[in-house]
């Protein structure tokens, strides 16, 4: 069999940001329309903060079911190694052949961003303009390369867990970017408050962003936390929004900034108030007045990497 395989540095350059964009909104309209499956992640602890996820699925509009095997190293970073690490697998619904093998690190890179940017342009004001990073790797690089695409962005607030790190992102991105006003942030609550956009993308088990930062208005993309005991929202943040994910069942079983208040007593799960197909779709209504708070939960669909996979391997 001549096996298709496409690197991490041919995904990198096909899979261009604002293809991924439409390409997600489109899974999230096929979610809608109940043209895809999609199964919760099984998770393998290896040690802690090292987990193996297997993330199956099928898109039968483009008659492919698959998988990603991803591990989950959240020390990598000490190592100069990408926290995820991994493969999709795309088979044919017709005969069962293995269609090809993309690397999974930079598709979950690029769709994690896409994703994202579908929900602000739903969720956010149409007049955001200012968004604050919390975190300073991969995914701050590919929030901003995905938010650029969706809203007009003039100024950046970066906050690291060190001050030298914020300075280091808003350094390296200023030449690409030159539009675009770089701030960074010695504490979380000084990029927080000035943000009309805010993302976390940090591997913090702990908040990292309390409600009390947050001004009316504000779009929150909660990325980093994937697991049911971390969190990178504080119990505030989540009860003041309007709360939303990209999958229910994720959320009720991964999601630690959803899950700590409903413990606490704090919110019932009808706070959860739609998923993003339900959005995309427009069954249900999103942000209701410019005060709204709103928070796009993300987990990590194994449809995102497989919808990616397909199209790069017809490409």
């Amino acid at each position: 069999m001549d096996l298709k395989y496409l690197s991490r540095e041919e995904v990198l350059q096909k899979l261009e940001m604002p293809v991924c964009i439409t390409l997600m909104r489109d899974v999230f309209q096929a979610f809608a329309d109940g043209r895809l499956e999609n199964k919760i992640r099984s998770v393998l602890p290896v040690e802690p903060g090292k987990l193996l996820g297997i993330m199956p699925g099928l898109i039968s509009y483009e008659e492919a079911v698959g998988a990603k095997l991803i591990t989950v190293f959240h020390d990598n970073y000490k190592k100069h190694l990408p926290s995820h690490q991994g493969i999709v697998a795309v088979f044919s619904t017709e005969d069962g052949t293995l269609k090809g093998i993309c690397d999974g690190t930079a598709i979950t890179a690029v769709r994690t961003g896409a994703v994202s940017a579908v929900a602000t342009d739903l969720l956010a004001r149409k007049d955001a303009h200012t968004l604050a990073l919390f975190g300073g790797g991969v995914q701050a690089d590919m929030h901003l390369k995905s938010l650029t695409c969706v809203r007009r962005i003039d100024a950046v607030y970066v906050w690291c867990p060190s001050l030298a790190e914020s300075e280091a992102f808003a350094e390296a991105h200023r030449e690409q970017y030159p539009g675009i006003e770089f701030i960074p942030c010695e504490q979380g609550e000084d990029a927080a408050k000035n943000a009309d956009i805010i993302c976390t993308v940090t591997p913090s088990h702990t908040p990292v962003l309390k409600g009390e930062w947050v001004k009316k208005g504000t779009h929150i993309n909660a990325v980093g936390a994937c697991a049911a005991k971390d969190r990178e929202l504080d119990s505030a943040c989540t009860v003041q929004s309007r709360f939303f994910c990209d999958s229910r069942g994720s959320c009720m079983a991964e999601s630690g900034d959803f899950l700590f208040p409903v413990q606490e007593g704090l919110i019932a799960e009808d706070h959860l108030l739609g998923e993003l197909a339900d959005l995309v779709s427009g069954r249900v209504q999103g942000r209701q007045n410019d005060e709204d708070i709103t928070v796009f939960e993300a987990l990590g669909l194994a449809a995102e990497d497989l919808a990616c996979a397909a199209w790069l391997l017809k490409e």
